[in-house]
């Protein structure tokens, strides 16, 4: 193999553009590897992960575009060059005429009535960009990660001084007056406004509403790290207050992982005083806590949902009195599918793999599952013995987060581009005491195109495996989506049920579902 790079001084392109456009250059026939990255110090270290840092790369600058490939036969390379050129100027045809500023001063400039800005940078950059909107009088909403703790607490308290939303850094959803941004899903609007320290948590919220009949009057996101005890909940309570002074916010709804004690005192007091009706989902938290501010615990995000629809309408004692459905589709139909499903494992079969794209919704998995059933291992897990073994990507009960930084280096994250969850199916092959393949598929904008299409090929390759050795893998899905998002819901829906997938409507009842066959073979 012969390695070839080509430098493109001062040529800036976002970095998931460029992931994307390294992923097809690596589908070329006769290409080992490939890299279109910037010359930033994080990409060179990806660069020499691969064998590909030379002399040449090294000498690279920030702004410094980098195309570098371990060929068969370096003869390709130009064409190689031409493929990259076609891709990005067929990136910048698709975005269209408008003017794309260079810089954030130059952005200001050119729309100075604009008060929001969407913030998507490498992370020594992104705080520094952040603080210089916050100065400019502007809500930030900060997609990156990699900002330092110390960092968020200084633009969460600019923020606050100036009366402004600052949400993230590592924000992945919000909805500002009925508009989605970032990762988001097309709902109706509505009188249900929901502050949340979670991504896809917010999302799955916002997606059951809009199932349940409800809608959403703002949807204002915090970063994950908002409700620990350095930062204290300021931008928590800053949406909280904002969404006080929304006359179209009846509801409110906070979702988080549990948060530092102190901090949940002070959250909910904040929120008490606000006089409106609240759900609250501080996933595996004190409920005992959220009843004594007078508000209504939920245990899973789907629940969460379904009780803020029905305070739209019901009293606070109403509401805490009623038992949110297990499944949707009727017992007798679920039954007789985990019947269906359990009767097809073969002797020995007897544990449960989660493959997740959303943070939250393992998380959720992960809780639900320990409550039922006991241990499962995974990335992020609920208690520190419970983490994967060194080396092992799975073992004995696992639910990993794909979206966690260890698996998004160097790649965009897998709600965007499936080929890390891809790999990962194709493993579970090897898995001869693996029964269940748990799965989440999220819809909306920012999500890729076909999320289901992009897992199919796969799960009919480990299905078919399975069956050749006379066993059966049970695969089961969530779908955290609407019909009205741009991915065609029931298409998504369509594709995975023609592979034998069992689809439910929400993460909650999928990891039910899942409980239900390991508990007819166990």
């Amino acid at each position: 193999m012969k390695s070839k790079c080509l430098i493109k001084k001062n040529s800036y392109y976002d970095s998931v553009t460029l992931m994307i456009i390294t992923k097809e250059v690596e589908s070329v026939q006769g290409v080992e590897n490939a890299v279109v990255v910037m010359g930033t110090e994080h990409n060179k270290e990806l660069l020499n992960n691969v064998g590909l840092l030379n002399d040449e790369t090294s000498a690279a600058s920030p702004n410094d575009l980098i195309i570098a490939v371990k060929l068969e036969d370096d003869s390709i390379f130009d064409s190689i060059v031409q493929k990259v050129d076609e891709l990005l100027n067929k990136k910048r045809s698709e975005a269209g005429e408008d003017y794309y500023p260079p810089t954030l001063d130059s952005a200001v400039k050119h729309l100075p009535e604009s008060n929001l800005v969407i913030i998507s940078l490498p992370g020594q950059y992104a705080a520094a960009e952040a603080k210089k909107a916050l100065l400019n009088d502007k809500h930030v909403l900060l997609f990156s990660d990699n900002v330092t703790i110390d960092q968020e607490k200084e633009l969460k308290t600019i923020a606050v001084e100036r009366g402004l939303l600052m949400m993230g850094p590592d924000c992945g959803t919000a909805c500002i007056n009925n508009v989605p941004l970032a990762f988001a899903n097309v709902v109706k609007k509505g009188c249900i406004g929901i502050v949340g320290a979670s991504g896809t948590g917010t999302q799955e919220i916002m997606v059951q509403i809009d199932k349940f009949g409800g809608g959403i009057s703002q949807a204002i996101g915090t970063g994950g790290r908002d409700l620990k005890a350095e930062i204290g909940g300021l931008m928590m309570i800053q949406g909280i207050e904002a969404l006080a002074a929304d006359e179209e916010t009846k509801v409110i709804v906070l979702v988080s992982k549990p948060p530092a004690l102190e901090v949940a005192e002070k959250v909910l007091k904040v929120l008490k005083s606000t006089g409106k009706k609240a759900v609250v989902d501080f996933i595996g938290g004190d409920d005992k806590l959220v009843l004594d501010y007078g508000f209504i615990p939920a245990a899973t995000l789907e629940e969460a949902a379904y009780k803020a629809v029905e305070l739209c309408s019901k009293s606070v004692d109403e509401v805490l009195g009623l038992e949110v459905p297990e499944f949707t589709k009727a017992t007798a139909e679920v039954e007789k599918a985990v019947k269906a499903e359990a009767s097809k494992l073969a002797k020995g079969q007897k544990y449960l793999i989660g493959l997740y794209s959303g943070g939250t919704l393992c998380d959720e998995a992960l809780k639900l599952f320990t409550k039922e059933m006991g241990d499962i291992y995974s990335n992020i897990p609920l208690k520190p013995e419970l983490r994967l073994p060194e080396n092992a990507e799975i073992y004995k009960n696992t639910a990993i987060d794909l979206g966690d930084d260890e698996y998004t280096v160097g790649r965009p994250h897998p709600m965007i581009d499936s080929y890390t969850r891809q790999q990962m199916i194709l493993k579970l092959e090897k898995e001869q005491e693996a029964a269940i393949l748990l799965l989440d598929v999220v819809l909306g904008y920012g999500s890729n195109e076909d999320p289901a299409g992009t897992l199919v090929e796969q799960i009919k390759s480990v299905k078919a495996s399975f069956d050749a050795r006379g066993q059966h893998l049970c695969v089961v899905a969530g779908i955290c989506g609407t019909k009205g998002d741009p991915q065609d819901y029931s298409e998504q829906v369509r594709k995975l049920e023609a592979e034998g997938v069992v689809v439910l409507p929400s993460n909650a009842q999928a990891v039910r579902f899942a409980i239900k066959v390991l508990r007819e073979v166990l």
